[in-house]
């Protein structure tokens, strides 16, 4: 499917607190080309895309098909950024490049007490970030060569992060003859 589509579609993921709406929504004012950033926390809310709420963790237990089949006309067009804290429910093909945020677990700790997360939320998040369930999740669903682990820390982290998508786009461009 990636070698018709005319723009990349982008995963970007990781633990939450790590940094993937920060750096979606960065990434979509420095693209060479047209991106639209989907947060599918967001997208799953407001469509309610969702079996039901969990009250101890707040959060959302996604209906996962029908999540796949909103998304599915969009990702077949590219030219996305799909922004969430789990990858492997997306199906291989759509993934042109699957970015993994990494944060140091005290700095993602201090965030995520910032956005008011129960204790045990920040301890599941917390203890995840310190096994890379995300990194591994993402390496045994998508070929190594797109699958691409970044840290996120500080705001030079982030900036130098943004930079090597665009240089990846650029040449995602470049190898498709495209302009």
């Amino acid at each position: 499917m990636s070698s018709s589509r005319k723009a990349p579609v982008v995963i970007i993921t990781g633990t939450p607190g790590t940094g993937k709406t920060t750096h979606a929504d960065l990434l979509v004012q420095e693209s060479p080309i047209p991106l639209k950033h989907i947060n599918v926390g967001e997208l799953v809310k407001e469509k309610g895309l969702y079996e039901e709420y969990d009250e101890d963790w707040q959060s959302y237990t996604v209906d996962e098909d029908k999540l796949l089949d909103e998304l599915e006309p969009l990702a077949s067009q590219g030219g996305i950024i799909l922004d969430w804290h789990t990858c492997e429910i997306f199906p291989e093909r759509w993934a042109d490049l699957v970015v993994v945020l990494r944060c140091d677990h005290t700095k993602l700790w201090d965030r995520l007490e910032k956005r008011a997360y129960p204790l045990k939320k920040i301890q599941e998040n917390n203890e995840a970030e310190i096994m890379e369930v995300v990194l591994d999740e993402a390496r045994s669903s998508y070929p190594q060569e797109i699958v691409v682990e970044l840290q996120s820390e500080a705001t030079e982290d982030l900036e130098s992060n943004v930079a090597r998508i665009v240089q990846w786009i650029e040449a995602w461009q470049k190898d498709r003859g495209q302009p």
